[in-house]
């Protein structure tokens, strides 16, 4: 199985120190994400390109590996081929013919060819050899030049043809640790906060996660699950923090000493407060928002200005001027919809009638009654982990459910709540199977019947544990945890 992967342009005009280091830089966050998948895969940087190549075979694997691919920053395009030596233009044709001769029934077709290296003929001629061979030799409606059904799509380099199978599109970007400094984006699990996750993610930033939990321990789970989710599919060749911030008293604060024009406001300054002292331990430089313009009143040109003023940080806004749908359609795109429509906008700071427009002075007068101890302690008390180990320490207070493994399940009907994207690359070969996603778990509960037997599944079985306790809250008694030996 092997994978051509071509870089994005904007990385191929850079100057050429700049170009020969992020390349090295793509290359080697391949290397650490195609071996977590096949251990023995190789990864070598071949001028404007990049070959994957594993000895297994398999569509789980060929979807695993193309996943992979399609979400690392940095790669426009890639193609999964089959390489062969040849020594003739005949051999290419009867190379291509082998691959081609039983796809081309009935459809339009057109062979096109990128060449490189010495041969005594042109790219041109390979085309017509071998459109020529096909359109003769095969069941095919005919060479059709412009918009035909299939395009036969060759690379030769030197003495080796690569035919292409399939083509997939990049993520585009830059390869992830390219940019010379991190940055801590602001996260509530919304739809806002993650897609400006993302935004940063994919333009090559180590972007590292800072929760403030306003809403208890089930608000900050939802919102480490999403992080995870973002850091695991987009950059996970990178090692980053999420830190949470308990924020319950300063809200309380706020609710006491603020009036209802400023509270928003206000909010929004001590977070800036927070988050800057948060990024200075982490030697963070830049702090990331989801922010749009006039999105609501706290985010007013007006209001905004109020609202860096308590910062020397750079502040990052990639949604400054983006529509709701469009973050929403994005958000879709990279599989973050259905967590942030499951998560709440929950605010501990809610006004009936928010100031668009504050004023400085009255701002500033109220804020000088807040007991900013209250903010200097709940910096002191936030909680950094590594984001790969962010759920590992999260247990079920009511305790560990029992183990049902394969060929024991016959009792229960297993659960798989993973996100569906994981179920697609590996799908559960069980004879009582339930997709439920755990976003979906609080609203299909009633699809669930209380007297059944039920064995969650997850990858390592930490969200298992985590949603079936929910479960026992909600008076299911029949509940395990299904591992399945992979």
């Amino acid at each position: 199985m092997q994978y051509i992967v071509r870089l994005f342009p904007e990385i191929m005009i850079k100057s050429k120190p700049v170009r020969k280091r992020w390349c090295k830089k793509l290359t080697d966050n391949l290397r650490i994400l195609a071996r977590r998948i096949d251990e023995k895969a190789s990864v070598v940087l071949d001028w404007d390109r990049i070959i994957v190549r594993s000895k297994g075979a398999g569509e789980h694997l060929d979807a695993q590996l193309s996943a992979m691919l399609a979400c690392t920053p940095g790669i426009a395009h890639f193609t999964r081929v089959s390489a062969h030596k040849f020594a003739s233009l005949d051999d290419i044709y009867q190379l291509t013919y082998d691959y081609w001769q039983d796809k081309l029934d009935g459809r339009t077709f057109c062979v096109r060819v990128k060449r490189s290296g010495q041969h005594d003929w042109k790219s041109i001629d390979i085309e017509r050899y071998v459109g020529g061979g096909l359109n003769q030799h095969t069941t095919a409606a005919g060479v059709r030049l412009k918009d035909p059904d299939v395009t036969v799509a060759l690379e030769i380099k030197d003495d080796e043809l690569y035919i292409v199978e399939q083509r997939t599109e990049g993520l585009g970007g830059f390869p992830l640790g390219t940019q010379d400094e991190d940055v801590l984006s602001l996260v509530s699990g919304g739809f806002d906060s993650t897609v400006a996750s993302y935004m940063l993610m994919r333009r090559g930033m180590k972007t590292h996660f800072c929760f403030f939990n306003l809403g208890g321990r089930e608000h900050e789970l939802a919102v480490k699950e999403v992080a995870f989710y973002l850091w695991n599919k987009f950059g996970s060749s990178h090692r980053v923090k999420f830190i949470s911030v308990p924020f319950e008293t300063v809200v309380a604060q706020i609710l006491e000493h603020v009036g209802p024009a400023n509270m928003g406001v206000v909010l929004k300054r001590m977070m800036y407060r927070a988050a800057s002292q948060v990024a200075e331990r982490a030697k963070v430089n830049a702090i990331v928002t989801g922010e749009a313009i006039s999105q609501v009143s706290s985010q007013t040109l007006h209001n905004l200005a109020a609202i860096e003023k308590v910062t020397d940080k750079l502040i990052l806004r990639p949604l400054i001027c983006m529509d709701k749908p469009e973050i929403i359609d994005l958000s879709r795109k990279i599989g973050t919809e259905e967590f942030s429509a499951a998560i709440p906008e929950y605010c501990g700071v809610i006004s009936v009638k928010p100031s668009s427009s504050v004023k400085m002075h009255k701002l500033l007068a109220e804020e000088a009654q807040l007991d900013f101890s209250v903010l200097e302690s709940a910096i002191a008390n936030s909680r950094a982990q590594s984001i790969d180990e962010v759920m590992n320490d999260i247990s079920p207070e009511s305790g560990e459910l029992p183990l049902v493994g394969e060929g024991d399940e016959q009792d229960y009907i297993v659960l798989d709540i993973r996100h569906p994207d994981e179920v697609e690359q590996k799908p559960l070969a069980v004879k009582q199977l339930k997709l439920m996603p755990f976003y979906s778990l609080n609203s299909r509960i009633h699809e669930l019947d209380k007297n059944q037997a039920y064995a969650l599944y997850c990858d390592k079985g930490v969200m298992s544990q985590l949603h079936a306790a929910h479960l026992q809250e909600q008076g299911f008694a029949k509940l395990a945890v299904y591992k399945h030996d992979k």
